[in-house]
């Protein structure tokens, strides 16, 4: 149990490390981040949104992702159901509100979480223009869910590391397969394309494996054997694979993260998180790597800190890290 424990923890925690870490050089080219941090990159908090250690949008969804799953559990959702995905979209609806100064208030049936009272998170930290959108015209009536849209971004997948805890139970067992569903459905409230939700349903797969002690590589082909059950995955396949050749080639970060994209897409995000976890040395290592490239650096943080904090558990973070997140 207290195994167990310390991987949900690291998962959780060490994804907001991760988020921290890359918040203040997300828009920054990797030559602008040499040139001012000098070529190792960033392995300390740097100033973002007035303090240090301040975590972003991709936090704050994760949050309302465990909020939102807990609440459905709480009100008997099934496994896996339609409930629990609707219990989810209520608290995104509420993190929704609390990225609005003139937001329009739900309804008193629906403010019955406990994040929505912590001031901290009433704080906009560069929410996705998809998760913003769709949300929205979802509160206005003027959307449907799941989305109607041909998104892939990483909105999708940044959120959805609580999926894969979601299915652990007292006895010791994690149904990986329900994992991957769950976060593929939680994923398609805001995001339309396959790529999209399939690369977070990887995710949370490999997740839920990590955490249940098994290695990476036997979470990634648990995670692959998966994938490919569903229309659509061949983008999210490739990228996978790309990842897994450079890390077993050798090939430098410098070159392989260029190559696997920015991050911006869920499939070019998931990959970089891969390639930086399978090489990396350690947890500081591997979340340094991952945000060091072009693009949007504190997504890759944030998948790579949630799989190997979920793989090394909450110690292998540096206590420096926690203590000023």
């Amino acid at each position: 149990m207290n195994d167990t424990r310390n991987r949900f923890r690291g998962c959780l925690l060490g994804g907001a490390v991760g988020d921290a870490l890359g918040a203040p050089v997300e828009f920054m080219r990797r030559t602008e981040i040499d040139a001012q941090y000098g070529p190792g990159g960033v392995n300390r908090y740097l100033p973002a949104y007035g303090g240090l250690g301040t975590v972003t949008d991709d936090t704050q969804m994760t949050l309302f992702t465990a909020e939102g799953l807990l609440l459905g559990w709480a009100d008997g959702c099934a496994h896996g159901s339609a409930c629990l995905v609707a219990a989810t979209r209520t608290a995104y609806l509420r993190w929704l509100q609390t990225q609005e100064a003139d937001h329009v208030p739900l309804e008193p049936a629906s403010i019955d979480g406990w994040l929505l009272h912590h001031p901290a998170l009433h704080a906009q930290r560069g929410p996705g223009t998809t998760c913003l959108g769709v949300l929205r015209a979802l509160r206005d009536g003027t959307q449907d869910s799941p989305a109607d849209n041909d998104r892939k971004g990483c909105g999708g997948l940044m959120r959805v590391a609580p999926a894969g805890l979601f299915f652990w139970r007292p006895e010791g067992a994690f149904s990986i397969r329900p994992a991957f569903m769950l976060a593929r459905d939680l994923a398609a409230i805001t995001h339309g394309h396959p790529t999209g939700q399939l690369s977070a349903g990887a995710f949370a797969a490999m997740v839920a494996a990590l955490a249940d002690g098994m290695s990476l590589q036997g979470a990634l082909a648990v995670a692959k054997h998966l994938l490919v059950q569903h229309e659509g995955h061949e983008e999210t396949l490739l990228a996978i694979q790309r990842a897994e050749s450079f890390a077993r080639a050798g090939v430098e970060p410098g070159q392989a993260i260029p190559d696997l994209g920015e991050g911006w897409l869920a499939d070019e995000a998931l990959a970089i998180a891969l390639y930086c976890a399978l090489t990396a040395e350690s947890f500081e290592h591997g979340v340094a790597m991952a945000v060091h490239h072009d693009g949007d650096s504190d997504s890759t943080g944030a998948v790579t800190g949630n799989l190997l904090g979920a793989a090394l558990g909450v110690d292998a973070i540096p206590g420096a890290w926690l203590e000023s997140l």
